[in-house]
């Protein structure tokens, strides 16, 4: 395998019972073999890439006083500007080279969370920036809440189990930008070497190469979408509920080649995560005599708050 499997949402939107059924096994073996995929047809316009693309960039360009003033104290970086270097990956001291921003859940009125979540940050400066934003929020979240209904046919599970979980889910936007890098950096990378705390990832194509994703020998294999597919993976909370049967797939934001160090690169994941109190238990569909339980219980709130201690974002 030299690329991660491609796979058509427009097969699982099929009237044809065979041809969903075949996106159903696609995508769950690719799933269970190396934890990504590049998915087409999917939900995100291109003119709606382009305009956040565009409010992104403007953003990040912004002086670094004017971005330090939508850093939030006491918000564990859930919202706004998180600035260059405060994130490391999971085990690592180095902070990575990097600077983002957040968007964040706006529930429906009806939807009776258990939590209360932290209003979106409003940026004064770019007029369609918050705009654009969650605009392109709501057509991820509709995508990966697709995926997840395959995903459960693939369980044995039935096929609206997430709805309910993600829909109001405490998901996450997060157009990065990685600086030019100035000077020979000291152990750190764009983004080290992790797994995803989240459900699935869906992540819109980068502006230059870089990810990579570790196969199953512990070798390196660059991810190289087409323009029009979203790369997808699963993260460790999916892993977990399914008792390791879908693979959290370890990957990497390498350095360019020195002579690209002058070149920019900005890319926008959505991490989409369930609500606060959405059971992370191991299914039972998943348990088996050579595949016994390997997970205490613990709810998706509580599994998250450990992650965001270990990777830096809050403090104990």
């Amino acid at each position: 395998m030299n690329n991660i499997p491609s796979v058509d949402l427009a097969d699982f939107l099929s009237d044809n019972t065979v041809i969903k059924q075949k996106f159903v096994t696609e995508i769950g073996k690719a799933y269970e073999e190396i934890g990504f995929v590049a998915l087409k047809n999917h939900f995100l316009e291109d003119l709606l890439v382009d305009n956040l693309y565009k409010e992104v960039k403007s953003f990040f360009a912004l002086p670094l006083e004017i971005k330090q003033k939508y850093e939030i104290e006491g918000l564990g970086g859930q919202r706004g500007y998180i600035s260059f270097g405060k994130e490391h990956a999971k085990g690592k001291k180095e902070g990575d080279l990097k600077e983002f921003w957040h968007f964040g859940q706006e529930p429906e009125k009806d939807a009776n969370l258990i939590e209360e979540y932290p209003l979106n940050v409003q940026v004064e400066e770019l007029k369609n920036f918050n705009a654009t934003g969650m605009k392109a929020y709501k057509m991820l979240e509709k995508t990966g809440i697709y995926v997840l209904r395959a995903l459960a046919l693939y369980l044995g599970l039935d096929e609206f189990y997430f709805d309910h979980w993600a829909k109001n889910g405490n998901s996450i936007l997060r157009p990065i930008h990685y600086p030019p890098i100035s000077e020979e950096p000291k152990g750190a990378v764009r983004a080290g070497a992790h797994g995803d705390i989240n459900l699935i990832t869906l992540l819109m194509g980068a502006s230059t190469g870089g990810l990579q994703v570790q196969r199953k020998d512990g070798t390196w294999m660059d991810a190289i979408p087409k323009e029009d597919e979203l790369v997808i993976n699963v993260g460790d909370m999916l892993e977990r509920l399914t008792n390791n049967k879908l693979r959290s797939t370890i990957h990497r934001v390498t350095n360019p080649p020195k002579e690209q160090w002058n070149t920019p690169r900005y890319s926008i994941p959505f991490f989409m995560h369930p609500r606060s109190d959405m059971s992370l238990n191991c299914i039972e569909e998943c348990i088996t005599d050579k595949n016994p339980k390997h997970y205490e219980d613990i709810t998706a709130g509580d599994f998250l708050h450990q992650r965001l201690v270990e990777i830096g974002l809050i403090k104990k």
